[in-house]
């Protein structure tokens, strides 16, 4: 395992613990009472697991140390950032940008000053735990990613013609079979599921409604296609 292994288990971790590790109802308490929140202290004891764990290695202790610490900070005083009359729209972006890149740091110093030796032999190939993550930043991290973007951009649309949760559970679908195709280089493929989501969603009535679909599709399809491409410039080099 090297150091890109060792980057990219670290961004698993990080997607687990943010996106499937807790309720947007445990999110929205944590974000809105900052250190008060019971929730959140929780939430930094199981990023110190899941970095040390995904470490596959002892030493990666201190380190783990380090991203949980400054991960609680930043989650406390998000509170401040969401009240922030010129930032508060942004401040999901700002908040995991400092993540991500607190992370990197981390994992590049540990790597200089440590050193890479995993407890455990892993055979899991860089390839393949980039497809890993790749299908989980499809999942819903880009569906939390289109809200928090329609939010920044005061897009809001309200319908009484739509089930609920129904348009979250077709971006899913939609973002995994377009990242499936691109991998498998079926690129016609993502056309014809464009074409068919753009042919059952359009309603001539509807024309607020049908631009608020588009830009949701643009930014669905957008990410699977980006993630896709990256995913296929690794698996080709």
């Amino acid at each position: 395992m090297g150091i890109k292994e060792l980057l990219l288990l670290q961004f698993i971790a990080h997607l687990c613990l943010d996106y499937f590790f807790q309720t947007n109802k445990l999110a929205k308490q944590k974000n809105t009472i900052g250190f008060k929140s019971s929730f959140l202290y929780w939430h930094a004891l199981m990023c110190f697991v899941l970095s040390w764990l995904f470490s596959l290695q002892v030493e990666f202790v201190w380190a783990a140390a380090i991203i949980t610490i400054t991960h609680f900070l930043i989650d406390g005083f998000k509170l401040h950032l969401n009240n922030s009359k010129y930032l508060g729209r942004y401040a999901f972006f700002i908040d995991q940008a400092l993540h991500l890149i607190i992370l990197t740091v981390v994992v590049l110093l540990f790597d200089k000053w440590q050193g890479i030796n995993p407890y455990v032999n892993t055979f899991i190939e860089f390839k393949y735990l980039l497809i890993i993550a790749g299908y989980m930043v499809c999942l819903k991290p880009a569906n939390i990613f289109i809200r928090e973007v329609f939010k920044a951009t005061d897009i809001q649309v309200s319908s009484d013609n739509e089930m609920p949760n129904a348009g979250k559970v077709i971006g899913v679908l939609e973002r995994i079979l377009t990242l499936t195709f691109i991998i498998v280089s079926q690129y016609s493929a993502v056309g014809f599921l464009i074409a068919a989501k753009s042919i059952l969603r359009y309603r001539n009535d509807e024309t607020l409604k049908t631009e608020y679909v588009l830009i949701g599709t643009m930014l669905s399809f957008g990410i699977a296609v980006i993630v896709g491409i990256i995913i296929n410039l690794f698996l080709f080099i």
